[in-house]
């Protein structure tokens, strides 16, 4: 991911806020009054009035907001983002650093799946592996081998933990337990 940090995005989207009719009245408020009484350690009661002032034009009191979030920390920044997502969904998913991140995100998969991280084969690949393995365990359960029908096989599964991960020949010897002795 962009190193870029929630300030920095605030910065970058105060232009495209602070917009005409971007941000109405009652969301500007309705965001204030959650960074108040949510996180009153981020707008204190004085500070929310200030900033819900109706003497003052909304463009104004959203810069004084936005600057005052900028110069209070990541976290503060961080918590209006998620009150804006809460209150203006549809204005936070259009945000200039929104697109930027998105636009980082698909290149940053791309190089992700190269390195082995990510797998791009979906759901139903993964759905088709483990009805596979279920099938194959409810097969088994349902029908044990037969010693007497492939004497040979034990043989073969006997040394196969040597080639398998010693975590699957645990499993392997506790099958051949059973009937090593009859080798």
């Amino acid at each position: 991911m962009t190193d870029q940090t929630y300030c920095d995005r605030l910065v970058q989207d105060t232009p495209f806020l602070t917009g005409h009719g971007r941000l109405s009245e009652q969301q500007v408020d309705r965001i204030i009054l959650q960074l108040n009484r949510y996180y009153p350690q981020i707008l204190t009661n004085k500070e929310a009035e200030k900033f819900r002032n109706p003497k003052a034009s909304l463009r104004v009191r959203l810069c004084d907001l936005l600057s005052h979030l900028q110069r209070s920390g990541e976290r503060d920044c961080q918590e209006f983002y998620r009150a804006l997502y809460i209150h203006a969904q549809p204005l936070h998913g259009r945000l200039p650093s929104r697109h930027a991140l998105q636009n980082s995100d698909c290149t940053e998969l791309d190089s992700g799946s190269q390195s082995g991280e990510l797998s791009d084969r979906g759901p139903v690949s993964f759905l088709a592996g483990l009805g596979l393995a279920v099938g194959l365990a409810l097969l088994l359960y349902c029908y044990p081998p037969d010693p007497k029908g492939l004497p040979g096989t034990r043989r073969v599964l006997g040394f196969s933990p040597v080639i398998i991960d010693r975590h699957v020949s645990r499993y392997l010897l506790a099958f051949l337990a059973d009937d090593l002795g009859g080798l």
